[in-house]
């Protein structure tokens, strides 16, 4: 079989369809050649391109990523470093996250909508498909992900939320956020990416809490509600996760419903699972 390698936003591709696979079929555990098939590649480009992916070969991805068994590690609040053990990943080495500093707007600049406000934005290649970065020149605001770069409907999504803003792209002063933010060999204490959140006061403290989860942590909506002072909200809490304008930094992704239940996920409960299966994957290479 002949196959090319695969790079950048096109790995996700291959990814998104074979996680999606997973998720349908996760109860019969389809087998390494029946994913390979499907990505059209051969069992060895496939197991290559996982590693250079998350670092981790489909096998141990599948348990990763397997609906009921992530519902039971993350809903029990299980550290992805412990799961790492449990799905059999070998020497699994620390497991780092965001070092993040953040600060909130004022409320009345929130309700201007962002005027006054210059964004700039710009396209990107993620581990996650292609990405849309926004940052002020207080930091990062915005992180979203797209089907095909230059997503118009992603960018619409994104600029309502503060539509008096003014918008600029410079592509070339979004990459280094890109960097920072996707290549964990950035993810230092000494260096920590600024972020900047805009929104009501409400949702800013349920961002607030999703920012000082653990690494690899998952939580609930009804967890968070409690922990703002607010137990019955547990309905405006999921409001606010699926408002989350920066995605991935602010791990919306480790939010669950009641029981640990995977639930619904902006930009598609696939890379959801994607993204759980990839912080697994951390877990098991040595830095």
């Amino acid at each position: 079989m002949q196959e090319s390698e695969c790079s950048g936003a096109s790995d996700f591709a291959v990814i998104e369809r074979i996680v999606g696979h997973i998720s349908e079929h996760h109860a019969r555990q389809p087998g390494l050649d029946e994913l390979a098939a499907l990505a059209g590649l051969s069992p060895d480009g496939l197991i290559r391109l996982f590693r250079r992916w998350a670092g981790l070969t489909p096998k141990a991805f599948l348990q990763a990523v397997t609906l009921d068994h992530a519902r039971r590690l993350l809903g029990e609040g299980a550290d992805l470093l412990d799961a790492s053990l449990e799905l059999g990943l070998s020497s699994p080495g620390r497991l780092h996250d965001l070092f993040v500093t953040h600060e909130a707007m004022s409320p009345g600049e929130w309700k201007a909508k962002g005027a006054g406000l210059q964004i700039t934005y710009g396209w990107h290649e993620s581990p996650f498909g292609a990405a849309l970065v926004m940052i002020t020149e207080r930091g990062l605001c915005g992180l979203a992900f797209a089907e095909e770069t230059g997503d118009a409907a992603t960018f619409q999504d994104m600029s309502r939320r503060w539509p008096n803003a003014v918008y600029r792209r410079q592509d070339e002063l979004t990459v280094s956020y890109v960097q920072r933010i996707f290549d964990p060999a950035e993810w230092r204490a000494d260096r920590p990416l600024r972020v900047i959140l805009i929104g009501s006061d409400f949702r800013i403290r349920v961002w607030e809490e999703l920012l000082r989860l653990k690494p690899g942590k998952g939580t609930t909506y009804g967890t968070i509600a409690r922990s703002i002072g607010a137990p019955k909200a547990s309905r405006a809490v999921g409001a606010a996760v699926g408002a989350n304008p920066i995605s991935f930094v602010v791990p919306c992704h480790r939010a669950l419903g009641a029981g640990g239940k995977l639930t619904g996920y902006h930009w598609g409960l696939t890379r959801k699972r994607a993204i759980l299966g990839w912080e697994a994957g951390l877990s098991s290479r040595d830095r």
